[in-house]
């Protein structure tokens, strides 16, 4: 089992961060224990990797996933 990822909330942003401990791995708001909100997940270089909405811990909207470089190269739509 992986070892829980180092996170803290930082202005009611929930951050967690890869195994490093330092960089970045989520960040957004979490409400009654559920994801709210925007969120964004970014790779160990520090680069975006997938952002979106959730509603009651439930994807919503569209949600984009980028290049290795922080391009947007898909969408994607949730109901």
């Amino acid at each position: 089992m992986a070892p829980k990822k180092k996170e803290e909330i930082i202005d009611g942003l929930t951050i967690k961060y890869h195994a490093n401990g330092e960089t970045v791995w989520s960040k957004g708001r979490v409400v009654k224990g559920q994801a709210e909100g925007y969120w964004e997940w970014y790779r160990i270089d520090g680069t975006i990797k997938r952002s979106g909405n959730f509603k009651n811990g439930a994807q919503v909207g569209e949600w984009i996933t980028y290049d290795k470089v922080g391009n947007p190269y898909k969408k994607t739509h949730f109901d």
